[in-house]
């Protein structure tokens, strides 16, 4: 006799009425084995084969009239001998170990599995023994090959005992079932299970526990995955006076059922309640406190070593928070989109950073908390919310988030009657700047917070009378420490704030935006904030047909003449482009920028300008003018982020594609720009998840963002033209192997070296032109003027051992007069040499290291690097 019909013997002692609350059921084996329970199975499969002639799966036995004209109507004692006969009859299946998908057999296991989630989710009596029957089971073949927990709807059972006695509690004959049932959980050590595994338990507990508890009584609950934030949390809860740990063990309760995309509008009203008893101001300030700490939280890795056909192969393993932590949180930001006071929307905008921070060969840390956290900003009250999702737009990469942000931001504007570049305007906080600054009046001294350039501010500090302090008064850390710390986290949002809105406002040159002159005044040249950017840039006035570009100076509005000019109130105001300008109001704004020292804080009057060429009228349908280089895949894939197009990495695993498309979208264009790119497939080519590390360049095009008809090139406006082949120049610019100095040495494909020669010192794109008008008119006014010149596509400068040629493109070096390679890596901890030199615009890191190498080879023989000296030594 099997294990089985032990199981089933023991309820053919006693039989009572069917379906009687303390019923027995008839479980012999020849009732099991009935050909009735066979007859149903088999009906059901043959009208399933009907219904998905294709495939076998997602079975819908709702839909079978052999289930809603016949099982339906069976009662309680039979549907559980029948469930009892498939799982039998699943385990007889899967211990076979091999089977034909397209068998009998297996169509009959689909079935049989079908059958069990379909009836557990129908009303279902079960008692005591009913319970012991289906535990012992489900546990049969617990640790044995296939026989685990996540097999068998255990969920569905539970949620049944939860509808039945979930009261009054579980009667104690049921408690030695369950206990057994929670030990087989919890001995399964299936991978990837863990937060089902933790759900299962805590439900079992949770029925156990009231059968005994005081009906007012609420069971403690606290954070359940093993990670840091539960040993940081837990204790916190558990310190709390005994009124309070109740509110909270319900708000981990109701936040552990944070489940899909977004809370339902029960969830939060019921939340709300809960906090509400807890007390609004108690609960906000836990809650901030945990979301700080998960911001400051780091992974942990773990190092796994293997062998394998004898070699050792290394895999690391980075954990953030537990599967099932990650819910709980989840469910209390949730919970904050009740909120909207700047502290908690700023730590919601910081956590959704931290949570989709990527972590290297894994993805976003714990992308479900950062969606949660779009979803608060989105839904809070005002607009401030929607601000932190214009910025995060900026930061975050992943395509799938920037679709989720640029969804809320449309409802938003909808909401609003409002465009979505008009919202975005109306969402920027000024953090109560005026013009560009902020005071603070703190006893007798006043804290002044000034923005002196992009991402960069100054903290203050003056006595009563005026006179400047230089450090933080030791008053004031001692009276105010709390206030302190509200300054300086405005200080940093102020720098985060300028650095988003420079991007911002960049991305706006490919779109042709305009505004009323009220439009402008109001979000821009009087903004607390963006004025300091504002006030910078060239803008085109135009009215009746005409346009005027001014940009201000002494609080006017100025040409590149110099003429002070004042704009009508009816003005259209834009950005001024230099693609749409003449070349010799270029030149003038160009000029004017260099005589008044301003420093713009993006490219503007400098900005690389791409026209048509002969060769591209010829190709008409593309552009061939950035094809042919080779890049990191990597780095080309953060690049294109940032500038907002869409590209998914290719990997040796992608079944023979040998291309990829780098997409964006031009909407006010009904256009998309498409730059194509091909894997370089070479031997050990890719990193350890199998990415391609290199790839080639091809084409760029355009197609109708409709349609998806290519588009000539000659129908695509100047402006979207423009802009798009230079985003393509920066990609190639930045993410080219020709621009790493270390290639040669670094174990680079040989077969790329041609391409690395002829990039490293070839000719120069629009970028490195750009560069070299910069440099000319910057060389003769540096301390090294004498020693260094503009020849050709090099910076040529004379050291007093060497001389040395510094490409203009790639910053790669040359050493006369033999042509030998000097390289050079350099250093970001260093002190640029361009902070105390004259640049009209901000962000071309290749001018600071050309400058910077400059200055470095003018005295070698002061160099003390020697993995430098070397170098320069071997002649």
């Amino acid at each position: 006799m099997g294990i089985f019909d032990k199981i089933l013997g023991v309820f053919q002692k006693e039989k009572k009425e069917p379906d009687s609350a303390e019923a027995h059921i008839d479980t012999s084996p020849g009732a099991l084995a009935n050909w009735e329970f066979s007859r149903v199975i088999t009906n059901t499969r043959t009208e399933l084969e009907k219904i998905h002639p294709n495939y076998f799966y997602d079975l819908k036995i709702s839909a079978c009239t052999e289930y809603t004209g016949n099982v339906v109507a069976w009662g309680d004692k039979k549907k559980i001998q029948f469930i009892l006969y498939c799982v039998e009859r699943i385990i007889r299946f899967k211990d076979k170990r091999n089977y034909n998908y397209r068998s009998d057999a297996y169509k009959d296991y689909m079935v049989q599995s079908a059958y069990l989630g379909q009836l557990f989710r129908t009303k279902l009596h079960i008692d005591a023994g009913a319970l012991e029957q289906l535990v012992d089971a489900f546990t049969m073949r617990a640790g044995k090959n296939w026989g685990y927990h996540y097999q068998w709807p255990i969920n569905p059972l539970l949620n049944q005992l939860s509808r039945l006695y979930g009261k009054d509690g579980l009667p104690a004959p049921m408690h030695t079932a369950l206990y057994k049932l929670k030990q087989t959980i919890f001995q399964d050590t299936s991978h990837g299970f863990e937060k089902d595994k933790l759900k299962l338990m805590e439900k079992i507990d949770q029925l156990i526990f009231k059968a005994s508890a005081a009906p007012e009584e609420v069971k403690p609950t606290l954070f359940l995955g093993k990670d840091p934030f539960s040993d940081y949390a837990n204790p916190i809860i558990e310190g709390k006076p005994a009124a309070d740990k109740q509110n909270w063990y319900k708000l981990i309760t109701k936040a552990g059922k944070a489940t899909g995309s977004k809370p339902s509008a029960k969830f939060l009203a019921e939340s709300k309640e809960l906090f509400t008893q807890l007390g609004t101001d108690k609960f906000k300030a836990v809650v901030n406190d945990w979301f700080l700490f998960v911001i400051a939280l780091k992974e942990e890795t773990t190092e796994t070593t293997q062998i394998y056909g004898g070699q050792v192969y290394t895999y690391y393993n980075s954990t953030f928070l537990s599967s099932i932590n990650v819910e709980a949180i989840k469910g209390f930001v949730w919970m904050c989109a009740n909120f909207h006071d700047n502290a908690t929307l700023n730590n919601l905008a910081k956590l959704a950073e931290r949570s989709f921070r990527k972590i290297p060969g894994q993805g976003p840390a714990a992308a479900a908390v950062g969606n949660a956290c779009l979803y608060a900003l989105y839904r809070s009250k005002g607009l401030d919310g929607i601000g932190h999702l214009s910025r995060l737009k900026l930061r975050v990469k992943q395509a799938s988030t920037q679709q989720l942000i640029e969804k809320y931001i449309a409802e938003a504007a909808t909401a609003q009657g409002v465009s979505t570049h008009v919202i975005e305007d109306m969402a920027v906080d000024d953090l109560k700047l005026v013009n560009g600054s902020r005071e603070w009046v703190l006893d007798d001294f006043t804290c002044k917070l000034t923005i002196t350039g992009l991402g960069k501010s100054e903290l203050s500090w003056f006595k009563a009378y005026g006179s400047q302090q230089k450090s933080v008064p030791a008053a004031v850390k001692d009276k105010y420490a709390e206030k302190l710390k509200k300054i300086k986290d405005t200080q940093k949002q102020t720098d985060q704030g300028t650095a988003a809105q420079r991007d911002r406002i960049d991305r706006m040159f490919r779109t042709g935006r305009s505004w009323s002159m009220g439009a402008f005044n109001q979000y821009y040249l009087e903004h607390g904030l963006i004025s300091f950017l504002a006030k910078r840039i060239i803008w085109n006035f135009t009215t009746a047909g005409e346009t005027i570009s001014a940009m201000q100076l002494d609080g006017g509005w100025r040409t590149s003449a110099g003429e002070i000019v004042t704009p009508a109130e009816d003005v259209v105001v834009s950005l001024w482009h230099p693609a749409l300008a003449t070349l010799a109001d270029v030149k003038a704004w160009r000029a004017y920028l260099m005589e008044h020292q301003i420093q713009q804080p993006l490219k503007q009057a400098f900005r690389e300008v791409y026209l048509l060429t002969e060769a591209e009228l010829n190709t008409r349908t593309y552009s061939n003018r950035m094809a042919a280089h080779v890049l990191k895949q990597h780095q080309f894939n953060m690049l294109a982020k940032v500038r907002g197009w869409k590209y998914a990495l290719m990997g040796a695993f992608d079944n023979g594609m040998d291309n990829g498309t780098a997409e964006v979208n031009l909407p006010e264009y009904g256009l998309k720009a498409q730059y194509w790119v091909n894997e370089v497939n070479a031997d050990d080519a890719f990193n350890t998840t199998g990415i391609w590390n290199y790839v080639t360049t091809d084409q760029v095009r355009f197609v109708n963002s409709t349609s998806g008809a290519v588009v000539e090139l000659i129908e695509v406006p100047p402006l979207a033209l423009s802009e798009v082949l230079r985003d393509v120049d920066l990609f190639v610019g930045v993410a080219s192997v020709g621009n790493d100095p270390n290639w040669q040495d670094s174990g680079g494909l040989p077969a790329l070296n041609t391409y690395w020669q002829s990039y490293s010192f070839g000719d120069l794109t629009e970028v490195a032109k750009t560069r070299k008008e910069i440099l000319t008119g910057l060389l003769p006014r540096l301390k090294i003027s004498k020693v260094a010149e503009i020849r050709d596509k090099f910076v040529v400068v004379k050291g007093k051992l060497r001389t040395y040629k510094i490409h203009i493109g790639s910053t790669n070096i040359l050493m006369e007069p033999n042509d030998q390679y000097l390289c050079i890596v350099p250093d970001r901890s260093q002190k640029s040499q361009t902070e105390n030199v004259f640049l009209p615009f901000e962000g071309d890191a290749g001018l600071s290291v050309i400058i910077s190498k400059a200055f470095l080879l003018a005295d070698d023989d002061k160099i003390t690097d020697r993995t430098i000296t070397s170098q320069i030594n071997r002649k």
